[in-house]
């Protein structure tokens, strides 16, 4: 048992002598448990619904359109106020906010779990998401701010496996939890599960986690918060609700509007940094060659994985009529050839350095392309086994992109700029999943009726196999060596 640690003065609380260095923060072993398990439970409850949902819209008679807000509304309420976590967290504690985003995430996945109609539902998830936007960034600000050199790209490396990993247990458990039916619980488990993990968290981080913060603490981004909230709703609002509407006139609106305030949002955020202010995403970020290129990756990876998750759960329930469980289990080989991946990924990172991201792009592709020649041949008696070489080959292509890509981005970023590296980083993650499950899975729904669900998921599948070519062209630019 890992004996509890005398937690070290920060450079917040610490009483330095003038001109003094601050006082090392180390974050340990029990720590480092602590923090991943704050970083498990947020991403693990993106995926954990999809295999729930055909459940969840017998029950609550939910219909697609909330159903997609169901799996999305959590990720956008994550990625709208991501950064504005992470900004908090350099201001007050990070460990402050990593208890205050524990406690919120429990009470938020129990009124997820006792939802009485759809739109409650949605309305617990946005919240849920909003909890967890506390609740992430301090993980990443965390490890970058109490590790240097080997230490912390270890840190990062693990990080980026338990993100991805995460994932895939996510479909699975789902699955399991659902057709165990708790107590009678159905689908409401996959939200109540949450609860325990979520306070232990809380509690293990109060004995475990030291302290930490920005040297100088800066001001909420108010201008900022509000462009980058809305440019977000006006991107995915529309995306996700406008073949259940029609496509009306305000959904063109929305989608118009979308590039007229990400432009307002980029110029009053530079404006403000060269006034001298602290911006809500310093564009300054994007000079460190590691963090743009690094975005270019997370963008067409996550987009991807979001709308592969969402769209496969789907096709296994509706398409192959499987279960619940059945559904989460024939992702294990995903499960299984990503952790693979995933535990030889800091070694070959050391060695080949972001060739591996590379390499990861390609397997990747070729995973896809597999799966799109057997969905293709025969649709009609498409099965988990015949998926199988496939799915395993895009799960060990997924953990060579995303377990070094966390490592690769942060690795540079200054240390009094962890909150807000890590927050753009996340928001890039979960605006991401987001949106692949807006774009990809709405382009599932609207193509299946007329095409058939073996020609949609075909299509969706191709279009992320052009993501797996970028990610093997933007990864070529990337310096070789790692830290």
């Amino acid at each position: 048992m890992t004996q509890q640690p005398t937690l070290p003065r920060t450079p917040s609380s610490a009483a330095a002598a003038p001109g003094a260095a601050p006082a090392p923060v180390s974050l340990g072993t029990a720590g480092l448990v602590t923090v991943l398990l704050g970083a498990f439970l947020p991403m693990l409850d993106f995926f954990i619904v999809n295999v729930a949902l055909p459940t969840i819209d017998h029950d609550l008679a939910a219909g697609p359109a909330v159903l997609e807000l169901v799996a999305a509304g959590y990720g956008i309420a994550f990625a709208v106020l991501l950064v504005l976590g992470g900004r908090l967290g350099d201001a007050l504690g990070r460990r402050r906010l990593l208890v205050a985003g524990a406690v919120a995430f429990t009470l938020t996945s129990l009124a997820c779990g006792i939802a009485p109609t759809a739109w409650i539902l949605v309305a617990a998830r946005v919240a849920q998401g909003a909890a967890a936007a506390l609740l992430l960034p301090q993980v990443l600000a965390t490890i970058t701010a109490t590790g240097t050199g080997a230490q912390r790209a270890r840190a990062l490396s693990i990080y980026g496996a338990v993100g991805g990993i995460s994932v895939v247990i996510g479909q699975v458990l789902g699955g399991l939890l659902v057709a165990a039916d708790l107590f009678g619980t159905g689908w409401r488990a996959v939200f109540l599960v949450n609860v325990p993990f979520a306070l232990l968290t809380a509690v293990l981080a109060v004995r475990y986690v030291p302290e930490t913060r920005a040297p100088r603490a800066a001001g909420v981004d108010l201008p900022g918060t509000a462009l980058l909230t809305a440019a977000l709703l006006a991107l995915f609002v529309p995306l996700m609700e406008g073949r259940a509407v029609g496509w009306p006139l305000w959904t063109w609106l929305l989608l118009g509007s979308f590039p007229l305030l990400a432009a307002a949002f980029a110029v009053v955020e530079r404006r403000a940094e060269q006034a001298g202010r602290t911006p809500l995403v310093p564009l300054s970020l994007l000079r460190v060659p590691e963090m743009r290129r690094g975005l270019g990756i997370a963008l067409p990876y996550f987009t991807g994985f979001g709308g592969f998750m969402f769209v496969v759960a789907i096709m296994l329930q509706q398409g192959l009529h499987l279960g619940p469980v059945a559904a989460g289990w024939a992702l294990v080989p995903m499960a299984v050839g990503y952790f693979a991946a995933s535990l030889s990924g800091p070694r070959l990172v050391g060695r080949f350095g972001s060739r591996v991201i590379t390499a990861g792009g390609a397997v990747q592709g070729l995973g896809l392309l597999t799966l799109i020649a057997t969905v293709l041949s025969d649709g009609a008696h498409l099965s988990p086994l015949r998926m199988l070489p496939g799915v395993a080959l895009a799960g060990i292509g997924q953990g060579l992109v995303g377990t070094p890509l966390f490592r690769v981005v942060l690795s540079t970023v200054p240390a009094e700029r962890a909150g807000v590296g890590s927050g753009v980083l996340a928001t890039a993650q979960q605006s991401s999943l987001a949106l692949g499950v807006a774009t990809l899975g709405t382009l599932f729904l609207a193509l299946a009726p007329g095409q058939g669900l073996d020609r949609a998921l075909a299509l969706v599948l191709a279009l992320q196999l052009v993501g797996s070519a970028a990610i093997v062209v933007l990864s070529a630019r990337l310096p070789r060596s790692v830290g």
